[in-house]
Formats: C-alpha cells, structure tokens, sequence
C-alpha cells in the first residue's frame, strides 16, 4: 500500500513539475523578440578620396555655389531604400523594411557632387550666393539639383538596376534674381549585382557617381 501512494505521490510530483515547465516555456514564448535594426547604407568612401586626391593635382577653376539637392517626391527628411517593381505596379514607390540610408537620398548625391566638383573648383554654400548677389559681384554661379527619381527598379524578380534621374540648373545670381545659364536631365541606370537592398544601394551608389562625373563635365564646359 505504501509503494502505490509513493508511486502516486512522485506522477503527481512530476505532473506539476511538467505544468510549471510548460507554463515557463509558454511564458518565454510570450515574450517580445528584440528589435531588428535596418541595415544602413551609404555611396562608400570611394568617391570622396578620389576628388580629394584630382583637387591637389588639377587646376582651380572659378567658384561655385551649390545649393541644397531639393528631392521632391520623397517625404523631406526621408532615409527609406525605395525600390519598384517594373512588372507589378511599376508606378509603387516601395521601400524596404530593414535597410535604409544613413542620410536622406538627396544629401548623399549632393556629397557626391560637390566631391567631384571641388576636384576643380572651391564649391561655396548658398549663403555665398546670396552675399554675391547683394554685392552684384558677377561671375558666380549656382548650381542647383532636383532629385527626380532614386530607386531600384525590377524588371523581374531576379533582375534589377539602379535608376537615378537629377535634373540640374546652372544660374547666376543678381540684385534682381537669378539668370538662367543652363538646364539639363540627368539619368544614369547602373544594373544591381544582386536582387535586394544591398543590390540596390550597391547600384545606386555608382549610379550617383556617374551622375556626379557627368555634372562636373557639363558644369566645365558651361560655366565659361
């Protein structure tokens, strides 16, 4: 008789060791996962170093302003990786959910830019512009950028490019306004090495870069 109530004693021991387990468990798995931070992006230091290096070796052309890139079909203040799919709804602006840039798309090409101009020229802040106009002192000219498009379009589920489309006006700048110098559209497309974020900002990151050389090359030959 007392070995039954001892094995009856230890199956109910067991049982509520059992439930208090499963109860645990339960408890773990209630809990919240941690958070998954976005993987940030930028264009790289390549670009950077390179006009570094061309501005102690090229000639010093005369100066320039720069004014802020204007992005205006983004959300200001945006760092969303966006990309559309060309063959569902390719008018969608979607952006990726864990990737993102580290600054707003606009101010990255704008680095790039004035990386590529200072390898020529001293690039001035658009403060610079202002002050010239009220002095009307002459030959200054202000580089403006719009963003037009920035985002890694699929053409299908395993390919995709980085498209970039910069609409840039050269003015210069009197007690009046400004003048009008030159307008020119910008579109570089830079095929992506892989099907997602990284592929993306890989591509875009080149694209910017070819845009920036491209920007550079119109400015010399306009800006006379």
């Amino acid at each position: 008789m007392n070995t039954i109530k001892s094995i009856a004693v230890s199956a109910i021991r067991i049982s509520a060791g059992a439930i208090f387990c499963l109860n645990f468990l339960a408890a773990c798995s209630a809990l919240p996962a941690p958070p998954v931070h976005p993987v940030v992006y930028d264009f790289g230091p390549g670009a950077s170093r390179a006009a570094a290096q061309g501005a102690a070796l090229a000639p010093q052309r005369a100066p320039l302003v720069l004014a802020d890139v204007e992005s205006p079909g983004l959300p200001e203040g945006s760092t969303a990786l966006n990309y559309r799919l060309g063959y569902d709804d390719a008018q969608q602006l979607r952006a990726y959910q864990r990737a993102r840039w580290s600054q707003p798309p606009g101010q990255l090409v704008q680095q790039s830019v004035a990386a590529e101009l200072s390898a020529e020229r001293a690039v001035l802040g658009y403060r610079a512009a202002r002050e010239a106009a009220r002095e009307g002192n002459g030959g200054l000219l202000v580089l403006r950028l719009e963003l037009e498009e920035f985002s890694q379009v699929f053409s299908s589920a395993s390919q995709s490019e980085g498209v970039l489309r910069l609409r840039a006006t050269l003015a210069e700048p009197t007690p009046q306004g400004e003048r009008l110098r030159a307008q020119r559209v910008f579109e570089a497309r830079q095929p992506a090495p892989s099907a997602d974020a990284a592929g993306g900002s890989a591509a875009l990151a080149q694209a910017a870069r070819q845009v920036a050389r491209e920007v550079g090359d119109w400015v010399d030959q306009t800006a006379h």
